[in-house]
């Protein structure tokens, strides 16, 4: 015991030498200003969207049209409330010194009001991306499932949500809506990116998307895909130059098999074009275009013998 007393008794030492640090490295600090946007009532924000766009998958079982107008409007009130508050922080904490003086809850309240009115030309997006999931994979047994399961559907309504706040110029909060859907998913897509309707990701895992990438209507990607950036142009002070073209474009009806790797913001994969497994592209494909990877010999040999066995597996698409 009067050991644990003398260990803590170096506490008080440790948190000074830590808060020390604070001066030294300031950069990764947020002491002093006002208050950032709160990741807890981020997600608190999205669960409640989502409770909208989909009701009666969520917290609220037993709904029907004679109480859902009740249950919505509850929640479209606190979500009025709550994204007035973080969209004005947000927009605070990113303006010049010459906006200070800005009515901040005006413009945060304004922007919510914007963000909510798209809610139901949303919710007609996203049955188009559910549908599209339930066309796309035998093994859904039905639209339920699609919504209560699939990570890649989930993904997929946050981005759309993060989206049309990135349209309203909002700092933060989209890539925190999409950092969370991140986690929870495995699916990393950039808020800025433009997605068209009925888009799947079957499996979802490991799926990159960058802020720069174009996606058609009917594209369908698999696990493990990556849409990114080639370079990073640099200018005469070696700063990366933002605000580029920097990912691909995928036309109309395309679809990229597991673990394909697509880069660069002039490589367009033109309409109807399937992309294989494993591939690396840096180039464009022509409309109507399967590219795959040339097909790999796989070598078995005999337990105990040693004997060898060739044999060449058939990996067409």
């Amino acid at each position: 015991m009067a050991t644990d007393i003398r260990l803590k008794e170096a506490l008080p030492e440790l948190t000074d030498r830590i808060v020390s640090t604070y001066t030294e490295f300031a950069k990764i600090n947020h002491l002093g200003h006002s208050s950032l946007p709160s990741t807890e009532a981020v997600v608190e924000a999205i669960e409640d969207l989502k409770e909208v766009l989909y009701p009666g998958y969520g917290r609220r079982q037993n709904l029907h049209l004679g109480n859902v107008a009740f249950h919505v409007g509850d929640i479209i009130d606190g979500l009025h409330d709550k994204l007035t508050e973080q969209l004005a922080r947000a927009l605070r904490h990113e303006c010049s010194a010459a906006e200070l003086e800005e009515d901040f809850q005006a413009m945060g309240q304004q922007r919510a009001m914007q963000f909510l009115d798209r809610l139901p030309e949303l919710r007609a997006v996203l049955a188009d991306d559910v549908q599209a999931a339930y066309d796309g994979d035998p093994a859904a047994k039905s639209l339920h499932e699609i919504i209560f399961c699939y990570p890649g559907v989930e993904a997929v309504t946050i981005f759309r949500l993060a989206h049309e706040l990135y349209l309203l110029d909002i700092p933060l909060i989209p890539r925190m809506m999409t950092e969370y859907a991140h986690r929870k998913t495995g699916v990393d897509i950039h808020p800025g990116a433009r997605i068209g309707r009925s888009f799947f990701i079957d499996h979802a895992t490991g799926v990159v998307i960058g802020e720069t990438t174009d996606i058609g209507d009917r594209v369908k990607l698999y696990q493990g895909v990556t849409l990114g950036a080639l370079s990073f142009p640099k200018d005469s002070a070696g700063n990366i130059i933002r605000g580029m073209k920097r990912h691909p474009t995928l036309e109309d009806d395309v679809v990229i098999y597991a673990n394909a790797t697509i880069l660069g913001g002039k490589t367009v994969i033109g309409h109807h074009a399937i992309v294989g497994s494993n591939v690396w592209l840096t180039d464009s494909v022509a409309p109507n275009t399967v590219v795959s990877m040339e097909k790999p010999s796989l070598r078995f040999k005999e337990s105990g013998s040693g004997k060898k066995l060739d044999f060449v597996a058939d990996y067409s698409i």
